[in-house]
């Protein structure tokens, strides 16, 4: 039996499928509500411990957090550390900006802790098959430590390098991502405006070398009409886009292909108001809305 004891602070979307593939390793999970308390008391229900306070999480060896973004994580962590025994790591499975991922990791050192920045790559279905793919910031030591219970919920894992690295190579990822949504919104629009149906364009894109996985869930609302093919925020996909920013500024890098994709989402994300948020493939009604088109 592992003597590991892994806190969870942030089972929604994605974290509860990680935490309920934790909990089938054979590992005690001990999670905490915020909002929405149906994935908690699924989790309780299958055994999981629900903490009553940061401090009973603190309690736990490895603890995973999920959070919306930096701000979140870094006020997490300063609620964490005060209760924290010798030796904890934090995996941060959020996607976070790099300069804070860093920071916070010399923090937790410099008091005797770890720290692991383990963005995910996946869909919550994926989560919930314990499919999902990380891509790892952390010393070696670290990284050895966590890695089988990562392994619990992930079925690609690499190691990129020291703190931080997985949170760069998380931003080069989702520009890659959502670059395509933001292509394929203005390439449908285009398309409608020259007589081209959204069925005839997949036609001709699906199965050709234009094709992916991606493409295929992005066209799950756009061809289909499925509202939740793709589960990933408007709102997350311009923060993600504001933190590629930051980081290409940092290095003095020249980025107008990004900066074009973070303006297609702040445009949409402007249009939505303070409602709900979208998901992403949804970009494609705002940017027909611009031009003029109804879809239907």
């Amino acid at each position: 039996m592992t003597s590991e004891k892994i806190g969870f602070v942030g089972v929604g979307l994605m974290g509860h499928g990680m935490a309920r593939n934790i909990m089938k390793a054979g590992y005690p999970v001990t999670v905490i509500a915020h909002r929405n308390r149906t994935p908690v008391e699924d989790l309780v229900s299958r055994g999981a411990t629900e903490a009553a306070s940061m401090a009973e999480i603190a309690a736990c060896s490895i603890i995973h957090i999920c959070a919306p973004g930096s701000p979140q994580v870094e006020a997490i962590v300063a609620a964490l550390m005060p209760d924290m025994g010798p030796g904890t790591v934090i995996i941060d499975c959020s996607t976070s900006d790099p300069t804070s991922t860093m920071a916070l990791s010399e923090k937790l050192d410099q008091a005797g802790f770890g720290m692991a920045d383990a963005p995910l790559g996946g869909t919550p279905v994926q989560a919930e098959a314990g499919e999902l793919a990380t891509m790892v910031g952390a010393s070696d030591a670290t990284f050895a430590r966590v890695e089988p219970v990562i392994a619990a919920w992930a079925g690609t894992i690499v190691h990129m390098g020291p703190s931080g690295a997985g949170h760069k190579m998380k931003l080069l990822n989702n520009f890659l991502a959502m670059g395509y949504a933001a292509m394929y919104s203005e390439a449908l629009a285009l398309s409608e405006k020259v007589g081209i149906t959204t069925q005839q364009f997949d036609s001709v894109i699906r199965g050709s070398r234009m094709d992916c996985g991606f493409y295929q869930t992005f066209m799950g609302y756009a061809v289909e009409g499925n509202a939740e093919a793709h589960k990933f925020t408007i709102t997350n996909a311009l923060k993600d886009m504001r933190y590629l920013e930051a980081m290409a500024d940092s290095v003095a890098l020249a980025n107008p292909i990004g900066n074009a994709v973070k303006n297609s989402f702040a445009l949409a994300h402007a249009a939505q108001g303070d409602g709900p948020t979208d998901y992403v493939p949804h970009l494609v009604d705002y940017v027909a809305k611009r031009n003029g088109l109804t879809r239907g």
